[in-house]
């Protein structure tokens, strides 16, 4: 048992503080004195920020950075360590090959996408870098997703080339036999490295230095609110999410992440992978999440010590959950919060809304205040509550450097709320607490949808911002996300609904462990407010009790006119509820 593992090593085990230093670097140009509009956007069809000529040169790739590193663990998987001179050899000898397979010079693949699917392990990075190489763009696919999606997303990027990690030859071999493509199959992470790859290669990787407009990565949307699209990034909008987050959250080459998501959303691409190897420092994957596993790592003794930990909310509730379950001693709840206080410098939840509950309690057990941050697969991370200073729970803090936010009133003329960066927020007056929808510009907002021209025109104004689709407010000196536009805005008598909002109430509520808010369709009301709940083992709730209990804490408007009961509320692997699904469901 994990737990008498953790009380033995109670009695033993001593530690000490890291030394951690950092410096932040700010990237934002000082604004001029009564401007509202900082930076500069090159015009339509351009929604894309303008970089000077010398600084493309250092928008490269993370495997350039790599030899430098040598010798240095970058990734530990199930398998053992991976120097980052192992990881680039190894994706050298995966990139002649594909370049082979397309009949391509190295490098020469002008942007053709390669899809790839392996285990949360050294060979995905291995298949990212070897797309890059050999000059073609990268597309993540991912474990669970059936036969029909991985398809979908092969077919919709029009993929030249399918790579499979060692366990996963018999899931691509088919699809690659029926749409007639070449498959490249990856050994077990064991035999994964390799000296082949030669000077030339090297050379002739080398030798490009125009990376940054070049396509890097396809992307594809969770579907919660739609069919997936595919979201083009060049390297230079990955370099620009990378960088932004070294600095804001003190990246080094000392940390050690334990990487636990999965490896086709921007947070577990960039957050989680590219940020620790761009700087040198070390990952730790896990295949999947399994909280017993989660625990041993953050606890444990045996070097490299984890002290950078990120996750959704869904994640931090099992984590609790175990911890509830198991760690029931008094001196062995003293030790894990001794142990994270001192030896974990940052923990960060996002992908989802985190909820208050799980907030608290987590910081009971740890002494972490969890960082809340809000991004997007199109943008990256745009807004982060601080490394240092106060942290506001359910808020998403401010603008990071080189971004530029709004929040914008849906009306005829669109009226500016507020706007702001990292530096200032402007509110207009008289619109103080007004709601709208956050719209964003910054170098790392992605190129295009793919193949979808007429929605990427939509999704930006004339002038270049991006419109998210979520609602927000500033309020209280920090940017509050109320929810999606589409799904999480419920229109009720009238009244226009945060079902975010609704949800951070209920689950304070002491019999609710989960809940979904949904707008069901009602004759009187346009929209009822529909609480889909997962209640404690052995509780019961009823409409009448819920409504009783909500009246002291809600207000009267948002108290749900509807309940449903189910055993667990349907989430996927970034925590994210697909409301659509829900609504077809309960009402078809």
């Amino acid at each position: 048992m994990l737990s008498g593992r953790v009380a033995a090593a109670c009695r033993s085990l001593k530690w000490t503080l890291p030394h951690w230093k950092a410096t932040l670097n700010k990237t934002c140009s000082p604004s001029k004195p009564g401007r509202w509009l900082l930076g500069t956007v090159a015009q339509r069809g351009a929604h894309r920020w303008t970089t000077a000529p010398s600084s493309r040169i250092h928008q490269q790739p993370v495997f350039k950075r790599a030899p430098a590193f040598g010798d240095k663990l970058a990734i530990i998987d199930s398998s053992g360590g991976h120097s980052y001179k192992q990881l680039y050899s190894s994706s050298l000898s995966l990139a002649g090959r594909i370049s082979t397979a397309l009949n391509s010079d190295f490098g020469g693949l002008k942007g053709k996408r390669i899809s790839f699917l392996c285990a949360n392990d050294a060979s995905y990075t291995v298949a990212q870098w070897a797309a890059w190489m050999s000059g073609g763009t990268a597309v993540p696919l991912y474990q669970k997703h059936p036969e029909s999606e991985l398809e979908y997303v092969i077919s919709d990027s029009q993929s030249s080339l399918l790579v499979a990690g060692h366990p996963y030859a018999e899931t691509l071999e088919p699809l690659a036999q029926r749409l007639g493509l070449p498959c490249l199959t990856l050994p077990s992470t064991s035999n994964l490295d390799t000296s082949e790859g030669t000077d030339r290669q090297e050379e002739e990787t080398g030798d490009i230095t125009d990376w940054a407009d070049r396509p890097a990565m396809l992307i594809y949307t969770s579907g919660t609110t739609g069919r997936p699209k595919g979201v083009l990034h060049t390297h230079r909008s990955i370099h620009a999410m990378v960088n932004c987050l070294l600095s804001e959250w003190a990246w080094s080459r000392d940390d050690v992440i334990l990487h636990t998501l999965p490896l086709h959303h921007v947070h577990g691409i960039v957050n989680k992978l590219l940020c620790p190897l761009w700087v040198g420092a070390t990952c730790i994957m896990l295949p999947d999440f399994q909280p017993q596993k989660v625990w041993e790592m953050l606890l444990s003794s045996k070097a490299p010590l984890v002290n950078v930990f990120m996750a959704v909310p869904t994640i931090y509730s099992k984590l609790i959950q175990y911890y509830d379950q198991h760690f029931t001693q008094p001196h062995v709840k003293d030790f894990v919060k001794a142990v994270c206080k001192e030896r974990i410098r940052l923990m960060v939840s996002g992908s989802a809304a985190l909820p208050l509950p799980t907030l608290q309690r987590w910081e009971e057990i740890t002494g972490h205040t969890l960082l809340e941050r809000y991004g997007m697969t199109e943008i990256g991370m745009a807004l982060s509550n601080p490394l240092r200073g106060s942290r506001v729970p359910g808020a998403v803090g401010l603008p990071l450097p080189s971004f530029e936010v709004r929040i914008v009133m849906n009306n005829t003329t669109n009226t500016n709320i507020v706007e702001g960066n990292h530096r200032e927020t402007r509110v207009r007056p008289g619109l103080e607490g007004k709601e709208g929808e956050l719209m964003v510009r910054g170098p790392s907002v992605f190129k295009e949808y793919w193949n979808k021209p007429q929605e990427t025109t939509e999704s930006f104004t004339d002038d270049g911002w991006f419109k998210t689709g979520d609602i927000a407010v500033y309020k209280d000196g920090v940017f509050w996300i109320m929810g999606r536009s589409s799904v999480d805005i419920i229109k009720s008598g009238g009244y226009k609904i945060s079902a975010l909002e609704v949800e951070r109430h209920l689950l304070a509520h002491p019999d609710i462990i989960d809940v979904a808010v949904i707008g069901a369709p009602d004759a009187t009301w346009g929209q009822k407010v529909t609480a889909v709940v997962q209640l404690k083992n052995g509780q019961t709730l009823t409409l009448p009790e819920l409504k009783s209990w909500a009246r002291e804490h809600m207000a009267p408007y948002t108290i749900p006119t509807g309940l449903l009961l189910v055993e667990e509320v349907p989430r996927n692997q970034m925590g994210k509820v697909n409301k659509k699904e829900l609504l077809q469901h309960f009402f078809p």
